[in-house]
């Protein structure tokens, strides 16, 4: 019944005998009342007779009204806050107060108020008293003041300390707590009758301390028995977790908690406490710990047979089994081969292979992928019988737990007890998760395996595939370099055969004048042979950036001057059916690009118009300032800026959409077989993505062609190829430095030598780079290394590692005919490497020579032998 209720049921006399609190206050002289504060304004909810008689005021009159409606006019505003304050902060009050009767006649009423509080220490309600004090203000109030608060005190008590009897004696059997009590110096043990439950004894049996000892398991009894005893000896908390062992065997956990209690003089006599049993608990946590211990064992795993031991081990110990184990199954000879099982102290393994049918009948239920859970060998109908088998290996009880693949029975996982034992259902649920975490875990790493071998051979046979792939596009594009090359051969061919008789006529009259004795007449044959020189040279480079095996050199280029300088090549090249027109801007701001590559851009795109215009027709080569914003870069995935257009447009057949889409995918091309390698807008694309631009196409069906370069403006100024020198011009060394010369043409190396001896260096030769490294094996020392790249065996680049492995400090210049970006690191060149490339005039190499002797030393000043 509520609080409430209670003290209105209660205190308005329809229960006034049953409550000695209630009857003294029906039957008091004093006038009291109660109030209720957890009612709206504290009204009050009991007034007793003598309350009644002292304000003139019927109950009825009085209960629900808060008590203010005694006072008056003359009420003292400072008791008025008294009360008001003891109410809000609920603590007792005594004050004297004048409050007024019914008739209106004044009276002095000494107040006596106190809270009450239930067993939760909350506010129940107020007890107030009441005593007229007109006459005689001091007389007997005190006496009668003690007894209304002594009442109230004992009252709240009796009843608090009842409600806690009864909360503690509930909340002991709900949590499944059994109380005890061990006294120190006789060792006397009591024990409720809950307490007997938890350690497996029925409430009437004997439960001695020497039942407790022997009731907890051997492994925990010292620490849990010496604890106990330790904390009351010690003064200290007890708090222990322990296995027990009831008297069927089974196991299970305790939680035990106490603390000691001392006599008069503080010396400890006995400990007290409560235990309780935490055996789902912690088998809970137990098997949790194991299964996550298990995922980290798998994962650290690779095969099966340490994956199938790791789970036999999780099983074993945190079931506390004498054996566990993971075998193959071969359903037909009705055989288990266990590989390797985990076994207790003391438990023989039974890896091997063995007979179901030596070990009981259940072999059947076991086909049917029934789980077979033996308590007792001994009464299980399907062991009886070879019962003395099972406990020969430890297997008095046992799980069997069959596990089945594509409807097969494939395999077991098992645990055995040497003594009889009751499997739980969280037990079954344990070793099926285990069972199938392990299952999971070996057909993992087999399909892991299988995968890898699979992998293996497929990354065989990608190689294989790109190996072959990569020779075909080399085919590929060498094809359409050599298409391209063809289609300058004519006016290439007749250039360079007019070259090649410039130079051996001019050769051959400047023998003839010498054998003449006539010297003086050979400067113009010198002259003819250096220009066309010259002549052979400009077009060896064409041809290399045609053929992109020339060093890539990004450099500030001016876009109109390299396309009037191709425009010759070009009419050439389209033949005389095409007319070829230029429309370029003024004032055309410099692009940052390797020239030959453009040049080489450009050349294919006029190729790819002329061959659009089978019956001829127009080419317009175009050049513009364009402005990419944010939202065109966004969309075309370029960076916002100013950017140089090139455009070539034809008058030719055009594209459709589907055509434009795949344009520049490698090896796509719409020529017939033979006339196209499908390669050329492919390679344009990269070349305009490196360079941080884009290729954009515009066609339409008939209509004609135009293919758009964009890239970056860089505004630099364009610097023009400085003229070359005569040799006489050169500069000369007073130094007299030592340069070895590698390389395996005579003619080249014999030239080299001679320029650099005429200018007073210390020149040496070499054919190769092992005999360069057996001539400074032999004591000489070298200042600089000019060699050729391409040498035989070991090339240029490796001879120069190969020295300044000794000789950190040596400077190197290389000679290349097309400087090959694999031997120089793709372009990548290390402090004190240079590059030159042939052809070249002598004063220029003199020139590259003495540069680089006035650089500063980049280690020892001289080559050392080692």
């Amino acid at each position: 019944m509520a609080d409430d209720e209670r003290i209105e049921n209660g205190l308005s006399g329809l229960d006034p005998f049953t409550d000695p609190f209630v009857a003294a206050v029906h039957a008091t002289r004093m006038p009291m009342i109660i109030t209720n504060p957890r009612l709206a304004d504290n009204p009050i909810v009991f007034a007793n007779d003598a309350f009644c008689r002292l304000t003139g005021y019927g109950r009825a009159e009085i209960l629900g009204r808060n008590c203010r409606f005694l006072q008056g006019e003359a009420t003292d505003p400072e008791t008025r806050r008294l009360l008001h304050e003891a109410v809000e902060h609920a603590h007792p009050v005594e004050v004297d107060i004048r409050n007024y009767r019914k008739n209106g006649e004044p009276f002095w009423n000494r107040l006596l108020m106190a809270p009450v509080f239930d067993a939760d220490k909350k506010l129940s309600y107020f007890f107030a008293s009441q005593v007229d004090v007109t006459l005689e203000r001091e007389r007997l109030s005190g006496l009668e003041r003690d007894n209304a608060t002594l009442m109230a005190e004992v009252s709240a008590r009796l009843r608090s300390q009842d409600e806690r009897e009864r909360e503690l004696a509930l909340a002991l059997r709900a949590g499944g707590f059994g109380t005890w009590s061990f006294e120190l110096q006789s060792r006397t043990l009591t024990a409720s009758a809950e307490c007997k439950r938890l350690f497996g004894r029925e409430p009437e049996q004997p439960f001695t301390f020497e039942d407790r000892i022997a009731a907890v398991h051997r492994e925990d009894r010292r620490r849990a028995i010496d604890n106990m005893i330790e904390a009351g000896t010690g003064g200290r908390e007890h708090q222990e977790e322990y296995r027990i062992i009831w008297p069927d065997g089974s196991t299970r956990w305790i939680s035990s908690r106490g603390q000691p209690f001392f006599d008069v003089d503080g010396r400890p006599i006995r400990v007290a406490g409560v235990s309780m049993d935490i055996t789902s608990a912690k088998r809970a946590e137990l098997k949790r710990q194991a299964l996550v211990r298990l995922n980290d064992l798998f994962r650290d795993l690779d095969h099966s047979a340490d994956i199938s031991h790791a789970a036999a081990e999780i099983l074993g110990q945190t079931l506390g089994v004498s054996r566990a184990g993971y075998g193959m199954v071969d359903r037909i000879q009705e055989t288990i081969m266990i590989e390797r099982d985990w076994n207790a102290v003391g438990v023989a393994t039974i890896a091997g292979t063995l007979q179901f049918r030596e070990h009981g009948t259940y072999i059947e239920d076991l086909k049917h992928g029934e789980t077979v859970c033996v308590d007792d060998s001994r009464l299980d109908p399907r062991t009886a019988d070879r019962s003395a088998v099972l406990e020969a290996i430890n297997a008095r009880a046992f799980i069997n737990m069959p596990l089945h693949e594509q409807g097969g029975f494939v395999a077991l996982i098992f645990v055995n007890n040497d003594t009889p034992r009751h499997w739980s259902k969280d037990d079954v649920a344990f070793v099926r998760e285990v069972a199938e975490r392990t299952r999971d875990a070996v057909e993992r790493r087999r399909a892991e395996q299988e995968l890898a071998e699979l992998a293996a051979s497929l990354e065989r046979q990608v190689a294989e595939r790109t190996a072959e792939l990569l020779r075909a596009e080399d085919a590929l594009r060498q094809s359409q370099k050599m298409e391209a090359v063809g289609q300058l051969t004519g006016g290439l061919a007749h250039d360079f055969n007019n070259l090649l008789t410039a130079i051996g006529g001019g050769l051959e009259l400047i023998q003839l004048r010498l054998a003449q004795d006539r010297a003086g007449e050979i400067g113009r044959y010198m002259d003819a042979a250096q220009d066309a020189v010259k002549r052979a040279a400009a077009l060896t480079h064409r041809l290399l950036a045609f053929s992109r095996r020339q060093t890539l050199d990004p450099r500030p280029t001016d876009a109109n001057g390299l396309i009037c300088g191709l425009e010759d090549l070009v009419r050439r090249t389209v033949g005389p059916a095409i007319l070829v027109e230029t429309r370029l801007a003024t004032d055309l701001k410099s692009i940052l690009v390797d020239p030959n590559q453009l040049e080489n851009a450009l050349l294919n795109l006029c190729i790819n118009a002329r061959d659009a215009m089978p019956d001829g027709g127009r080419i317009m080569i175009e050049t513009q300032d364009h402005l990419i914003d944010e939202h065109a870069g966004r969309r075309r995935d370029m960076m916002p800026g100013n950017y140089i257009c090139l455009s070539v447009s034809d008058t030719g057949t055009g594209m459709d959409a589907e055509t434009i889409s795949r344009a520049f995918e490698p090896f796509f091309t719409t020529k017939p077989i033979g006339s196209g390698t499908g390669l050329g807008l492919s390679m344009i694309y990269g070349f305009a993505r490196q360079s941080g631009g884009d290729v954009r196409i515009h066609s339409t069906p008939g209509m004609g062609t135009t293919v758009a370069i964009y890239l970056p403006r860089d505004g630099q100024a364009v610097v023009a190829d400085a003229s070359p020198l005569p040799l006489s011009a050169a500069p000369r060394t007073d130094g007299g430095e030592t340069v070895l010369v590698v390389d395996d043409e005579v003619a080249v190396r014999m030239l080299i030598i001679e320029a650099l001896t005429d200018l007073g260096y210390d020149a040496i030769e070499a054919p190769d780079g092992p005999a360069a490294m057996e001539l400074l094996a032999q004591g000489r020392d070298i200042d600089l290394l000019v060699t050729d790249v391409g040498l035989p065996g070991m090339n240029g680049r490796q001879l120069a590692e190969a020295l300044r492995a000794t000789r950190p400090g040596l400077k190197v210049l290389f000679i290349t005919g097309y400087a090959e970006n694999a031997v120089l690191n793709h372009g990548h060149l290390e402090a004190g490497m240079h590059v030159i490339t042939k052809p070249f005039p002598m004063e220029a190499l003199a020139s590259r020579v003495k540069a680089i002797f006035f650089e500063p030393p980049l280690g020892p000043a001289r080559y050392t032998r080692p």
